[in-house]
């Protein structure tokens, strides 16, 4: 087979793991964006106290 055989080898295998890995990764971060977003709107309309805004808005960071 040879090392040319290896390398492709190890290229059809990394190349599915690497843009598995991109696209999980991807999704998560999104999440993390709309949730500010929707407390932004929250905050926009009234719903939420400036205490409540900072306090939710500080455990979004911490987790994301």
């Amino acid at each position: 087979m040879g090392l040319w055989g290896l390398l492709w080898m190890g290229l059809l295998i990394a190349v599915p793991l690497y843009i598995g890995y991109t696209l999980l990764n991807r999704g998560s971060g999104g999440n993390n964006e709309q949730s500010l977003s929707v407390l932004r709107e929250r905050y926009a309309r009234g719903e939420l106290s400036d205490d409540a805004f900072d306090r939710r808005r500080k455990q979004l960071e911490r987790t994301g």
